[in-house]
């Protein structure tokens, strides 16, 4: 093994691969190698300002875990990237085990799926939530690994109790970095256009929904974000395609 090299029991099971950065690849890829006959899972923890290092712990074929924040091993805390290969895990010269470490690093986008239900004076209904003042289209996450247009109808019905097929696509915006959340793709549906009575039939999901009602443009623009109202007057305006912030 090479000297710049440490393997560690950490638990029963695993253990830990370190460097001081004067390993080549193929060095790591075989102590990993040696170190997955006798443990089921191999680790690295990589400072989130190494560059080097993550690749190494990737091309390695170690899959990135997460971060790690606030470790306190050393007394001071700082985080850190973890990586991990088990002994399980589809060898990487395989097309699958390939596609699973690509996947696992990959820049992933957050998407939501947004309902535009009007009523029949044009009026769209809106939420007044429970974690934020604006008011907003009903809807939600979409679960990895769900349609988009499947989870916007979910949401409809665990948020509100409705049960509305989502329709076409009428608007893909993009969300910038926002209140503490990150960027995300927002994917605004139609639910097609019924009675005011329907509202009547709202049964709210209190923990995120505190009121639900048919509001005109102008009262979408009074009580929601900016950005929220650009989106919803394109939609209605039939401004179909591509938009970022509503624009």
């Amino acid at each position: 093994m090479s000297e710049s090299i440490t393997v560690t029991t950490v638990a029963e099971g695993v253990a830990r691969v370190s460097w001081t950065g004067e390993q080549t690849l193929d060095e790591v890829r075989r102590v990993v190698a040696e170190a997955l006959t006798e443990h089921p899972r191999v680790e690295a923890w990589v400072a989130p300002d190494d560059q080097f290092g993550q690749r190494l712990a990737t091309w390695s074929g170690m899959h990135r875990e997460g971060v790690m924040r606030g470790v306190t091993a050393t007394g001071e805390a700082y985080d850190q990237i973890v990586y991990a290969r088990l002994v399980i895990d589809t060898p990487v010269d395989e097309p699958g085990g390939f596609r699973a470490l690509l996947n696992s690093f990959l820049p992933r986008k957050r998407a939501i799926g947004q309902m535009l239900i009007r009523d029949r004076a044009g009026r769209v209904l809106m939420c007044r939530l429970t974690y934020k003042q604006d008011w907003d289209l009903p809807g939600g996450v979409v679960e990895v690994g769900e349609s988009p247009q499947l989870a916007v109808s979910r949401e409809v019905e665990e948020e509100l109790g409705l049960t509305i097929e989502a329709g076409d696509l009428l608007l893909t915006d993009w969300m910038p970095p926002w209140g503490g959340w990150d960027d995300a793709i927002c994917l605004v549906f139609d639910g097609g256009v019924h009675d005011e009575a329907i509202v009547a039939t709202i049964v709210r999901q209190e923990r995120e929904i505190r009121d639900a009602q048919f509001c005109t443009i102008e009262q979408i623009r009074d009580r929601a974000a900016d950005f929220t109202s650009r989106r919803i007057e394109a939609a209605l305006a039939g401004r179909s395609g591509y938009s970022e912030s509503g624009r």
